[in-house]
């Protein structure tokens, strides 16, 4: 990657550099240390020009804070980018860099990624090491968080990913990866392949207008040689159940890691982010190891269909990009929905740990982006590629005219 400009996502320090995470607290913050992965962009050649705006402490999934305001979508700038990596997938995607690093604990690289149209790739958890907080090490099982790349083709994903993976003793969840050539396995296509289609997990509403593309690309896909069927899926539990489990370990992760700050600084808080950890510091430790039986509850009902399929097909998010001066839509479809969380359909995979991308495949007839989430079974991200890769010869990937 030598002379290569890279932007990298305010929550991933850099040393010798501000790093915000989007708080007041930290506005002058200068890091005196920085994960693994910084480190290895660094000794790849990469130029690091800046660093992307993100919320306060990565907390949902659009993009502002009391720093520097809202991130607007390129395509539209009354819309949202999107959430967490929303600054990284709106320089991506506004040719700032060709390249981005985000991290994803719910959704934060395939959210902003599907609303951008770029592609953004949240690796099989252990396969980029996450050693960023050297306080706590087992910080990232709650949910699983990642670091993944964010780029306009499938080949920039694939050559930042190839600079960030590999074993890292610092971080004990951090593993040995595949022999394998992304760059050259993303060009063996889909033939023979067998992919699974949902709409909704049957559990998520979305609106009409999104379906046309992600139909034309699994035509395409068809056409490639792969056997895309439509199933259903049946958790056992509805969307209320799933994200209110799911909240459950992300509050209580934000009430460890800032409690102590909260207390001393309230003020510099938002009131979103005091909330959650007030919540957080709410439960009990058997309400919290109870989520662990709900979560196997999801990685049951996926790895069975990862057992019969090579893939899962899904939307991204269940709208296109709505405005950036609200956390979400109020309704969908005609359903009231909560605006923080129900039109995400990425959560799942942060539960179990599988490797999930987002694709560009065309806009709605709004105009606006929408991306195609693929899921495989555990290191077996380079089928994701070999999806994307197929999709961006036969289709092609479009950015906006800014």
């Amino acid at each position: 990657m030598h002379g290569v400009p890279i932007a990298l996502k305010d929550l991933t320090s850099v040393a010798g550099r501000r790093t915000t995470f989007g708080s007041p607290l930290f506005e002058n913050h200068i890091s005196d240390s920085e994960p693994t992965i910084v480190t290895r962009i660094r000794n790849a050649g990469a130029i690091i020009i800046g660093k992307t705006n993100t919320p306060e402490f990565g907390h949902k999934g659009t993009t502002d804070n009391l720093i520097a305001g809202p991130t607007k979508n390129p395509w539209d700038f009354s819309r949202t980018a999107g959430g967490s990596s929303g600054g990284s997938a709106a320089a991506v995607a506004s040719k700032c860099v060709p390249i981005a690093e985000g991290s994803d604990g719910g959704g934060s690289i395939r959210i902003p990624s599907s609303l951008n149209g770029i592609v953004g790739h949240k690796p099989t958890f252990g396969r980029v090491p996450f050693d960023s907080s050297p306080h706590n090490r087992f910080g990232t099982i709650h949910p699983f968080v990642h670091y993944g790349p964010m780029a306009r083709s499938t080949g920039d994903a694939a050559l930042l990913l190839s600079v960030m993976e590999g074993y890292q003793p610092s971080d004990p969840f951090s593993v040995p990866i595949p022999k394998e050539n992304l760059l050259e396995e993303m060009k063996l296509g889909v033939k023979g392949k067998k992919f699974a289609f949902t709409e909704d997990f049957g559990l998520y509403p979305f609106e009409q207008e999104i379906l046309g593309p992600l139909e034309e690309a699994i035509s395409l896909l068809r056409e490639q040689g792969a056997i895309v069927e439509k199933i259903p899926f049946q958790f056992g539990l509805d969307l209320k159940e799933l994200i209110s489990f799911f909240n459950k370990m992300w509050y209580a992760g934000l009430a460890t890691a800032y409690g102590v700050l909260y207390d001393r600084f309230p003020s510099q808080f938002s009131p979103s982010v005091s909330a959650m950890i007030d919540s957080g510091r709410q439960l009990s430790a058997v309400e919290l190891r109870e989520t662990e039986m709900k979560r196997t509850i999801i990685w049951n009902t996926l790895q069975k269909e990862l057992d019969h399929y090579d893939a899962i097909l899904s939307p991204v998010v269940g709208v296109t990009a709505f405005s950036h001066q609200i956390d979400g839509p109020n309704t969908i479809s005609g359903k009231a929905t909560a605006p923080i969380s129900d039109w995400m359909m990425t959560q799942l995979y942060n539960c179990t740990g599988h490797p999930a991308i987002s694709i560009p495949v065309g806009t709605a007839q709004s105009g606006l982006p929408v991306g195609l989430q693929a899921a495989t079974g555990k290191f077996n991200d380079r089928l994701l590629f070999r999806i994307a890769h197929t999709l961006e010869r036969e289709k092609g990937f479009h950015f906006p005219n800014i």
